[in-house]
């Protein structure tokens, strides 16, 4: 089954990757989480993404805020597919947060969603394991047409009360 890896570099950032986390339940995804600075448990980041692979996992979504460095480290050390996701910080909104992932050394790619974008992280490890599993794709797919029937009927009720139809 496929795995993935959600790695928060502290655990003040667990509402943030909550969205992702439910995600993944609600497709059936193995997943694990786990806090891992890449500043203040260097050793342990270095590890984890060297044996990740190994152990089954085939896409990690790395947390971070501030100087964020976690998602860059991750994938420096692994082939896997790494999303950074931007953690909201007080200092710049998660602007300082968002650049430092998106910011990579040519070589070293992170894929990056959203500031606190969890959603989006965990969509996004689906439609790159669903490349290889097609029910993820097929999943994936039906979610995306109640997702647009949604806004359909969302629109068609708006229109009814604004006395446009």
């Amino acid at each position: 089954m496929a795995q993935v890896a959600i790695i928060m570099g502290s655990k003040s950032d667990l509402g943030v990757v909550k969205p992702a986390i439910g995600i993944l339940k609600s497709f059936g995804i193995e997943f694990e989480v786990r806090v891992i600075s890449a500043h203040r448990t260097p050793e342990e980041a270095h590890e984890f993404s060297r044996s990740a692979k190994d152990r089954g996992i085939e896409v990690i979504i790395c947390a971070a805020g501030k100087a964020a460095h976690l998602g860059g480290v991750i994938a420096a050390n692994t082939t896997l597919p790494v999303i950074g996701l931007p953690v909201k910080t007080d200092m710049m909104g998660g602007l300082d947060s968002l650049l430092s992932i998106v910011q990579m050394p040519s070589g070293i790619p992170v894929a990056t969603v959203g500031v606190n974008g969890g959603e989006n992280a965990g969509l996004l490890a689906l439609q790159i394991l669903g490349i290889k599993y097609p029910d993820i794709s097929v999943k994936l797919a039906k979610y995306k047409s109640e997702m647009r029937e949604k806004v359909n009927s969302d629109d068609l009720a708006l229109q009814s009360e604004l006395g446009q139809l």
